[in-house]
């Protein structure tokens, strides 16, 4: 709770956006955290967050409205299902009630079933095998007709949870230990079926097992629009098959729609889209298969692919959305332009039938975009970290510029903080493969003095996406750095997302790797274009996975990276998350998960390293930090250790955090013989 007048410190990452309510739980304001802006003021004139845009559905408006039928009353209101001691009760409702039957048994009866004790209804019992191991539960996914609906049997896995210690809480002397649900990777998980009934009590269609042995997750059900077969999108465990599945409600066959497989991962989480076009037997299916990430039109019929509506050395990075008149999308796309910047997005209009892929948008930069209120014009912004934004006008029907709006000049910025961050490609390790970072020199470098700085990485190398900023910015945290007296770098090496699914798969149960031998190969290079670099001298930090990576550079490159500042890392993969570990380093759970653990691999660390960890993380377990220092001691390493009670994820972002990140560079890489108070609070 905020007062007025009053502040709040909260951690975020750039990208998160964050919503305020007040004490009616009514929105207030909206807000997105961006690198380098860490303050949000809301009074009388902030402006209320405005309801989505009809036309920014976007991506994961898989089906239309009318096909989800979400909720335990039929369509034509006629029917209710009641989960009731985990089994499923069909009753008659609105005119269907009779009266006839007996009163409704409602010992055992769960609280989201409304029958009232007295009410006298018609029903049927589907179901005599749930139980608390094995229950039947909502959603209800109804057909449109009203005859049939579909929910999930699940075999329950096991619940494990993470117990934190709240040492200094600030209402009450005592500590508190907090709880939290927290799988890890190798756990045993739910299992959900499909079952799927009809009101007539008869029919009963379970998912075929061996095209849904071993379910991660199922998800984006559907009907069919003429209520011929329920549809699911199933993610296998282990994450390299992804496929549709379909229940035929007259035979109760299930197959595979579309079956997508990978002999490394299917990257689920970031590039899936799916979208049913059911009055033409079509759907829109995006998938890596060709080595890049793109989108394909497929027969539900038959899952043959009826033609790739994207192709070629570049990828779809969004769905932006979807004119189903014109029969024509709208995509989001990296790479398009060879003579540019591959994470650059643009704006692409694609047909369903066949015509080439229309540009939107051409500017040397990175864009954002929105639509006029009317939806015929587009306005675009570009930019590049060098170059500060273009706006303009554009034709989101044939991509013509219509004019330009504005283009802003950094010249006063530039003067007040110094030189725009450079960019920098080199090869990479395989001496073919561009790699592609960003450079910020102190205020006062000047290029033609010999001076010589050491560097410091700021590493991130979660495979998720791709981290180096794109947009131009004030770039605030990596300036400062800077300013202290280095200069500082950010790169994505190989195993990070947004580029060929080979780029990608170098991550593949390989998350050690880091991309290390192409940031070393980046940063030499770089070394030969400004000898101001002191390769002799280079430190790395990272929080999180880049935690993870800042230690394991002391392991195994021990002879390039002279200290480490690592925060909140996961720093062995079967103490994290288990979603995203098992995404990138596979299920089940092979030998290499320990060969990669930081904790098995501390007897190599060479050089100066920090740990920070906040005692209050629920992303990355603090269990998983302190593991490591029991490792240092036991292999009697000399390292430092920030503890921060109370703190959560993120605690070495912290303002005292990084007062001490700044200060043990200093301290190793200057000489600095005062670690603890090189650094004030406000250094700029």
């Amino acid at each position: 709770e905020v007062g007025p007048g009053e502040t709040r410190r909260q951690h975020t990452y750039a990208g998160h956006v964050w919503l305020l309510l007040d004490g009616r739980e009514r929105p207030v304001a909206a807000f997105r955290a961006r690198a380098g802006q860490g303050r949000f003021v809301l009074d009388a004139q902030t402006p209320a967050p405005a309801a989505a845009s009809p036309r920014r559905r976007g991506r994961r408006d898989a089906n239309a409205d009318r096909s989800r039928r979400l909720g335990t009353t039929s369509p034509d209101g006629r029917w209710r299902v009641a989960i009731r001691d985990h089994n499923v009760v069909l009753v008659a409702a609105g005119d269907n009630a009779t009266g006839d039957s007996t009163q409704v048994d409602r010992e055992g009866q769960q609280e989201d079933d409304p029958v009232s004790e007295s009410a006298v209804v018609d029903e049927r019992i589907l179901t005599t095998d749930g139980t608390a191991e094995a229950p039947y539960r909502e959603p209800i996914w109804w057909a449109p007709d009203g005859k049939h609906f579909g929910l999930f049997q699940t075999r329950l896995g096991d619940k494990r949870q993470v117990t934190l210690v709240e040492s200094s809480p600030r209402d009450q002397l005592q500590p508190k230990t907090i709880l939290v649900d927290y799988a890890k990777p190798g756990d045993r998980i739910d299992h959900p079926r499909m079952h799927v009934f009809g009101i007539d009590g008869e029919t009963h269609h379970v998912v075929d097992d061996e095209q849904a042995p071993n379910p991660y997750a199922i998800q984006d059900v559907s009907w069919q629009a003429d209520s011929s077969a329920i549809r699911m999108l199933y993610n296998e465990r282990g994450h390299q098959r992804l496929a549709v599945l379909s229940i035929d409600i007259a035979g109760g066959k299930t197959r595979a729609v579309i079956d997508e497989r990978s002999e490394t991962f299917i990257d689920y989480n970031g590039k899936r889209y799916l979208r049913f076009l059911d009055e033409t037997d079509e759907a829109i299916w995006m998938s890596e298969r060709s080595g890049w990430n793109h989108l394909w039109l497929i027969r539900q019929s038959t899952g043959e692919v009826i033609r790739p509506l994207t192709s070629g050395n570049y990828v779809v990075r969004e769905v932006v959305e979807m004119d189903v008149a014109s029969r024509t999308l709208v995509v989001a796309v990296g790479g398009y332009y060879p003579d540019q910047d591959p994470y650059h997005l643009h704006l692409l209009r694609v047909s369903l039938d066949g015509e080439p892929p229309l540009p939107l948008t051409a500017g040397d930069g990175h864009h954002t975009w929105e639509w006029s209120p009317s939806g015929e014009h587009l306005v675009v912004r570009y930019s590049r970290i060098d170059l500060p934004p273009v706006t303009e006008i554009r034709s989101p029907r044939t991509g013509e510029r219509i004019c330009v709006v504005e283009r802003a000049d950094a010249a006063a910025l530039n003067r007040a903080v110094g030189h725009p961050p450079r960019r920098f490609v080199a090869k990479g390790r395989d001496g073919e493969t561009d790699i592609h970072g960003m450079i910020v020199f102190p205020h006062d470098f000047d290029p033609d003095d010999d001076r010589r700085y050491p560097v410091l990485e700021l590493i991130y190398a979660g495979p998720h996406s791709a981290h180096v900023p794109k947009a131009f910015g004030r770039h605030l945290e990596l300036r400062k750095t800077a300013d202290l007296g280095f200069i500082v770098v950010r790169i994505d090496g190989m195993g990070t997302s947004h580029r060929s699914k080979a780029f990608h798969d170098v991550c593949w149960k390989n998350l050690a790797d880091a991309g290390f031998p192409d940031r070393i190969a980046w940063l030499r290079a770089a070394a030969e274009e400004f000898p101001q670099l002191d390769l002799s001298r280079v430190g790395i930090w990272g929080g999180s996975a880049g935690g993870q990576n800042a230690l394991r550079a002391l392991i195994d490159h021990g002879d390039f990276y002279r200290a480490a500042f690592a925060d909140c890392g996961c720093h062995d993969n079967r103490m994290d998350k288990i979603w995203w570990n098992e995404l990138w380093m596979g299920w089940p759970i092979g030998p290499h998960y320990e060969e990669q653990s930081n904790v098995t691999g501390v007897e190599r660390v060479t050089g100066a390293l920090m740990l920070a960890v906040g005692e209050l993380d629920r992303n990355v377990d603090p269990a998983s930090t302190l593991q490591v220092v029991d490792a240092l001691i036991r292999a009697d390493k000399d390292f430092d250790l920030l503890f921060i009670p109370g703190a959560g994820h993120g605690a070495g972002g912290s303002r005292y955090g990084e007062r001490r990140r700044k200060a043990f560079f200093l301290h190793h890489l200057w000489g600095n013989p005062s670690p603890s108070a090189s650094v004030g609070y406000n250094a700029e």
